[in-house]
């Protein structure tokens, strides 16, 4: 019997921006998601949502731009979305045998790296198709 207790609440990203105010503009204007806390003028830091999933946004030195952020999804719906609106495409759709995934950046070139289940039908990239 296994009596250990939960003791990770969660993981939340940090990313780091040049411009709060812009990157909040982009994550909640572009993107979608929701202002949690922060944004007010002065603050350097902030969480913005999206189905109950959190990002921190920070000016202050935490970590390097250009980190990247897994996105796991329920379909990909959002792929189309995100290109339709002019989204900075990193990497078009690609089929793993991990997941069927899409990479976009946002202002500051940090990579939301979006991913769905694999798609069984398709032949995956990581392996030999010969």
């Amino acid at each position: 019997m296994n009596t250990t207790k939960r003791q990770i609440e969660c993981t939340i990203p940090i990313l780091s921006v040049g411009s709060l105010a812009r990157s909040i503009k982009f994550y909640t204007g572009t993107l979608g998601f929701k202002l949690d806390w922060g944004g007010d003028e002065g603050s350097t830091l902030c969480s913005v949502s999206r189905d109950g999933c959190a990002i921190m946004l920070s000016e202050q030195p935490m970590g390097a731009p250009g980190a990247w952020v897994w996105i796991g999804l329920e379909d990909d719906s959002l792929f189309h979305l995100w290109r339709s609106l002019g989204i900075k495409v990193r990497q078009e759709p690609k089929n793993f045998s991990w997941a069927y995934e899409m990479k976009f950046e946002d202002t500051d070139g940090n990579v939301l790296w979006l991913g769905t289940e694999p798609r069984r039908h398709m032949p995956f990239e990581d392996q030999n198709n010969e």
